[in-house]
């Protein structure tokens, strides 16, 4: 039986209300050789077919779950429970909107409360928002909170160089008109001092990552200080890996007035690059410049409990004009994945996998910085990801071990840097995970010493 959408009569009135008799007449306006081309297709096939076809087809691409994988900079492999992929996979999440309708949504804000408060905790921060795309627009959404802030009179944002390059790129795009002065294009050595010296009474906000780009995680309480001495109202945003917060203070401890991230390595998978999540979180001084979504708890009309999205003036559906940002999707799929990840982890379970990461990433370090040609780049504490200095250039180096130059067996590895850095062609950007099992550590050591030697 096939589904019909539209009645006789229905489709019929249609035509009429938009002037035309019949369906013919409609597409009179396209060339009647055009209506009806040749199309180059297969013959049919059944689904069992089909379904061996696309296997075939996916089966050339690169798994990361039989490749020893060490890619980071900024999308991780990390273990995602059952229960996250169980719970989103449900029809009444997995088809819900923007809940505009409090009444009738219900459970979805209350999954988004459920998020804004684990956010908030993990953070360290007043008010969290439900949500931004990735981490590099809750970037950009911070430079123009802080530009709202100042009630746009404050024109300057200084940019650590050692934010990731594309959220950079973000920033740029997103201000593009504001007539914003983006400052920070150091060297890669640059200390809190030198950040904090570039702030004077035009800038808006600092924005610092931590861990950083290069993985090294930033002395955050003497940068907050260098940038109170230099002006008390200027803002701090701390970019950071969510993930390292359950074994790193929060960057609320250190005075920071907004914190934001990517939340991929909260449940969520690397699929090809997306979908994310872009979580932040500031001050609750600062509440009405933050854009996104805000659900609070109150109660109903009998007293029971129940849960409304709050200060929407600031949203694109109620007073456009004076709206703080016009973001259509909250990503509150994604954020609900994350909120089930934390739940399931629970405190104790999240600082776990941190530790799990921390320690990995350190005995790699300490095993390739051993070896002959390799050199670890030591510039402070770091927490899953360490750059190293190689033989040749990291692109070389990964085509051999991507190649199976090493006993056949093909490694996915680290990120070049010098796909960003000219001057860092020779450095790569090593990522370890909970993930990366003793044994494929010391197969990618076995690799590079290998290569050296080759």
């Amino acid at each position: 039986m096939v589904f019909t959408p539209h009645t006789e009569a229905e489709r019929q009135q249609m035509l009429e209300a938009v002037g035309v008799g019949n369906l013919e007449d409609l597409f009179a306006d396209i060339p009647e050789r055009h209506r009806y081309p040749h199309l180059e297709l297969p013959p049919p096939l059944s689904e069992m077919e089909v379904m061996a076809e696309l296997q075939t087809l996916a089966g050339a691409n690169l798994d990361t779950l039989d490749t020893p994988t060490f890619l980071g900079a900024g999308a991780y492999r990390h273990w995602i429970p059952s229960v996250v992929d169980y719970v989103i996979g449900r029809g009444e999440f997995a088809t819900a909107y923007t809940p505009y309708q409090a009444e009738v949504s219900q459970g979805t804000l209350q999954a988004i409360f459920e998020y804004q408060s684990l956010i908030c905790d993990l953070t360290g921060m007043d008010v969290a928002n439900a949500s931004h795309y990735d981490g590099a627009t809750a970037t950009a959404e911070a430079v123009i909170q802080a530009y709202n802030v100042f009630r746009k009179k404050r024109r300057k944002v200084v940019i650590a160089p050692t934010v990731h390059p594309h959220y950079r790129d973000v920033v740029r795009t997103y201000t593009q008109g504001m007539d914003l002065v983006i400052a920070g294009d150091v060297s890669l050595d640059t200390t809190p001092a030198d950040l904090a010296a570039l702030v004077d009474e035009t800038t808006a906000c600092v924005i610092v990552q931590s861990p950083n780009f290069l993985g090294q995680i930033e002395d955050l309480e003497t940068l907050a200080a260098a940038v109170r001495s230099r002006d008390p109202r200027t803002l701090l945003a701390v970019i950071t890996n969510p993930l390292s917060l359950g074994l790193l203070r929060p960057p609320g401890a250190y005075g920071a007035d907004i914190v934001l991230g990517d939340g991929q390595p909260l449940g969520l998978g690397l699929n090809y690059g997306g979908p994310s999540l872009g979580f932040y979180a500031t001050r609750m001084d600062h509440v009405r410049q933050m854009a996104g979504r805000v659900v609070g708890e109150t109660v109903d009309a009998v007293g029971e409990t129940a849960y409304v999205m709050t200060l929407t003036t600031r949203e694109q559906h109620i007073r456009r004009d004076k709206a703080t940002s016009n973001i259509c999707t909250n990503q509150g799929l994604m954020a609900l994945a994350a909120t089930v990840y934390l739940s399931a982890l629970g405190k104790h379970g999240l600082r776990q996998v941190a530790e799990l990461n921390y320690h990995k990433a350190h005995y790699a370090a300490a095993q390739i910085d051993q070896l002959p040609g390799y050199h670890v780049v030591p510039a402070g504490p770091f927490f899953n990801e360490f750059v190293i200095r190689c033989p040749a250039s990291a692109a070389t180096l990964n085509r051999y071990l991507l190649d199976g130059g090493y006993q056949g067996r093909r490694i996915l590895g680290g990120y070049d840097l010098g796909q960003d850095f000219p001057g860092l062609a020779d450095r790569m950007l090593v990522a370890v995970t909970e993930m990366n099992t003793r044994a494929e550590i010391d197969l990618l050591v076995a690799a590079l010493a290998a290569f050296a030697q080759a």
